[in-house]
């Protein structure tokens, strides 16, 4: 079901059922697949590959070059997954680099004005809200949510299960599990209802409280040595240890 006003390129390759309508612009070198629905004025650049059942709204303005000012207009690339829905004047850059795309993964919500810079890795299940904004090179893992007006720093990670405050400044990793708000962002606690919506035991709910009170709660207290006075059975349970881990990896250290 393409509608006539729409201008698509010979060298796009659409899967089945796919639905176009009014006055969508599709370039070339985008492959389109199955069931993905473009309801009015969608532009979708190339090289951009775009998986099956994505939904995307009017004036969402997908796979466009980077504006990063480094940009030298080499071939860059968008690589989305699956059942993603794209609200109104929603912008997704490319990558910036040859073979390092920006990459989104499944089951995502990115909401009206939201915004993904280049070379960012969206995960899976994650909410970008109205007007929430990533610089380029931002990572961010499965289950996060972004709330509105919040805008993240270029080369920053959001771990996952973590959720925003609205209008949130984000200049430093957040860690997983945790609720994080304010103007520069300080982490408030851990996120309870998402982790217990998404069915986490209470036992492992626990073992985060007890690892935040030690690793937060004093926020003046040197980490390296708070981590080194967690109970060393309590470190060993799975999600501490991936908060542990996340701490860890951190190159631009980790929003308290």
């Amino acid at each position: 079901m393409i509608h006539p006003t729409a201008i698509i390129s010979p060298d796009v390759e659409l899967g089945t059922n796919v639905q176009i309508g009014p006055y969508c612009v599709i370039e070339a070198n985008v492959r389109l697949g199955d069931r993905c629905h473009l309801h009015s004025h969608v532009v979708i650049h190339g090289h951009s590959e775009i998986g099956s059942d994505n939904e995307f709204f009017p004036f969402a303005a997908i796979g466009t070059k980077s504006q990063d000012l480094k940009y030298a207009g080499e071939p860059t690339s968008l690589i989305v997954g699956d059942r993603n829905v794209f609200r109104e004047n929603t912008t997704i850059h490319r990558g910036t680099v040859g073979g390092s795309p920006t990459t989104i993964g499944s089951d995502n919500l990115f909401l009206a004005y939201s915004h993904v810079a280049h070379d960012c890795t969206v995960g899976n299940h994650v909410i970008l809200s109205n007007n929430g904004t990533l610089a380029g090179h931002v990572t961010i893992d499965d289950h996060a949510i972004i709330s509105g007006l919040s805008a993240v720093h270029q080369f920053c990670r959001v771990g996952a299960h973590c959720i925003t405050g609205g209008i949130t400044k984000i200049v430093q990793d957040i860690p997983p599990f945790t609720i994080v708000d304010g103007n520069p962002a300080t982490v408030r606690g851990i996120n309870l209802v998402g982790l217990q919506r998404r069915g986490f035991s209470e036992e492992d709910i626990r073992s985060l409280k007890t690892a935040y009170k030690k690793l937060f709660l004093k926020k003046e207290a040197n980490l390296k040595a708070a981590i080194e006075s967690l109970d060393p059975d309590l470190a060993k349970k799975p999600l501490v240890t991936q908060l542990l881990s996340f701490i860890e990896g951190s190159e631009r250290g980790i929003i308290r």
